[in-house]
C-alpha cells in the first residue's frame, strides 16, 4: 500500500495556494510519510508557487461563476462537471484519506467528488467575507476552519476559529531593529497590482527631499516590473525593484513598514510579522473581502487603509513619510498587528484533520 494522501483543493492565486501549504507544511511534519498532492486549475502561477515548494501538482477541470454573463457561467457549470468526474476518478485510485478546500472555484469539482466518494473532507475560509465556493460547499463538508469569529454566521453559526494557517518561516519571523533608514516593502500580491504600481511611482517625487533616508523594496508583479523599475531609476531611491520577491520573510523582517493589497494571506503574513501596513484594498475583489479584511486590521489600530478611489501618488507619499517621522505610532501599530496573529493557526486546522480522518 502506498503512503496515505492529503489533498489541498485550490488555487490561481497565491492567497489560495499559500494557506494550503502551512496546512500541508503541519501536516508532513506529523506524518512525515504522507503524500501531499494540490488540485488546482494548472495556471502558471500554482507551477510557480508549488515546484518551488516541492508539492505535487494536479489540475482539474474547473470554472468561475462570479461576474461572468449566463453563457460564461454554463460554459463554467460545464467544466465543473467534467471536473468532477475527472476528481472522482483520481480520488478513487489513490484512496485519499482526506480533501482540504482553500477556495476559490479550482477547489469546487475535487471537494465535490470528495462529498460524493464519502471521504473526509474540510474547507479553509481565509477572509472576513467567504466566497462563493465555500458558502456553496459550507453544507456538505464536514469541518470548517473560520479566520474570525464573525466569519461564522455566512456558514449559518459553523465552523471552528482557528485563524488563518501561515507558513513555517514566517512563524520564526525576527523582530527588526530601529535604525535611521525607514524601511518600505511594497507589493501587490502575487501577480502585483498596477494602480498600486502607478501610486508608488506618482509618490516619488513628492518623497525626492526625503529619499536618503529610505530604502524601498518593491514587489511589482512580472508585467509591471519594466516600467515601475524605469521610473525608479532616474530619482536616486535606495531601492530593490523585482517581478516578484522570493525571499519574502527576510523582506517583512527588514521592513518598518508594508504598503500592500488586503488579500488574506498577506493580512495574516504581516498580522504574524507584526509590521505596521499601508493597505489599499482590490475593490472588486471578489464579495469586497479585501476592504473586509483590511477593515480588521484598521479597527485593531494596526493599519491605515486608503481606498482606490481615494489613491494617489501625493496621498501615499504623506502618509508613509507621517508615519516615517512617528515612530511610537509605528510601533504601536506593530504591536497590534502581532496580536491579530494566529501562528498557531496550521496547528489546529491538522488537529482538526486528524480528529475528522479518525471518526
Amino acid at each position: 500500500m502506498g503512503a496515505e494522501t492529503f489533498v489541498i483543493a485550490g488555487g490561481g492565486t497565491g492567497g489560495h495556494l499559500y494557506p494550503g501549504i502551512a496546512i500541508a507544511e503541519e501536516l508532513l511534519r506529523r506524518r512525515p510519510g504522507a503524500a501531499i498532492v494540490f488540485a488546482g486549475a494548472g495556471l502558471p502561477l500554482e507551477r510557480q508557487i508549488l515546484d518551488r515548494h516541492g508539492f505535487d501538482r494536479l489540475a482539474i477541470r474547473s470554472g468561475g461563476w462570479v461576474g461572468k454573463s449566463w453563457i460564461g457561467r454554463l460554459s463554467g457549470a460545464l467544466r465543473a462537471v467534467t471536473g468532477v468526474v475527472q476528481s472522482i476518478g483520481w480520488l478513487w485510485k489513490r484512496r485519499a484519506r482526506a480533501v482540504i478546500g482553500v477556495g476559490g472555484y479550482a477547489s469546487g469539482p475535487m471537494m465535490m467528488a470528495a462529498v460524493l466518494l464519502r471521504i473526509p473532507t474540510m474547507i479553509q475560509e481565509q477572509n472576513y467575507q467567504p466566497g462563493l465556493t465555500n458558502r456553496m460547499l459550507a453544507p456538505w463538508v464536514r469541518r470548517i476552519a473560520l479566520p474570525f469569529e464573525e466569519t461564522r454566521h455566512a456558514f449559518g453559526g459553523r465552523g471552528e476559529v482557528t485563524g488563518n494557517p501561515i507558513r513555517a518561516e514566517f512563524r520564526s519571523a525576527r523582530r527588526k531593529t530601529r535604525s535611521e533608514t525607514f524601511q518600505v516593502l511594497i507589493f501587490g500580491g502575487s501577480q502585483g497590482a498596477r494602480r498600486l504600481n502607478t501610486a508608488v511611482v506618482d509618490a516619488l517625487d513628492h518623497m525626492a527631499n526625503a529619499r536618503l533616508g529610505l530604502r524601498i523594496t518593491h514587489g511589482t508583479g512580472p508585467a509591471d516590473h519594466d516600467r515601475v523599475a524605469a521610473a525608479f531609476a532616474d530619482r536616486g531611491f535606495d531601492v530593490q525593484v523585482l517581478p516578484y520577491i522570493t525571499e519574502i520573510r527576510e523582506a517583512y523582517e527588514r521592513a518598518d513598514l508594508v504598503v500592500a493589497r488586503a488579500g488574506a494571506s498577506s493580512v495574516s503574513e504581516i498580522a504574524a510579522c507584526g509590521k505596521a501596513s499601508i493597505l489599499v484594498p482590490l475593490p472588486n475583489a471578489a464579495h469586497d473581502h479585501q476592504r473586509w479584511n483590511a477593515r480588521k486590521l484598521q479597527e485593531a489600530g494596526a493599519a491605515v487603509v486608503i481606498e482606490e478611489k481615494d489613491l494617489s501618488g501625493e496621498r501615499l507619499a504623506r502618509t508613509i513619510l507621517d508615519l516615517r517621522n512617528e515612530p511610537n505610532r509605528v510601533a504601536a501599530m506593530e504591536k497590534s498587528a502581532l496580536a491579530l496573529a494566529h501562528p498557531e493557526a496550521a496547528g489546529r486546522i491538522a488537529d482538526l484533520i486528524e480528529e475528522m480522518i479518525a471518526w
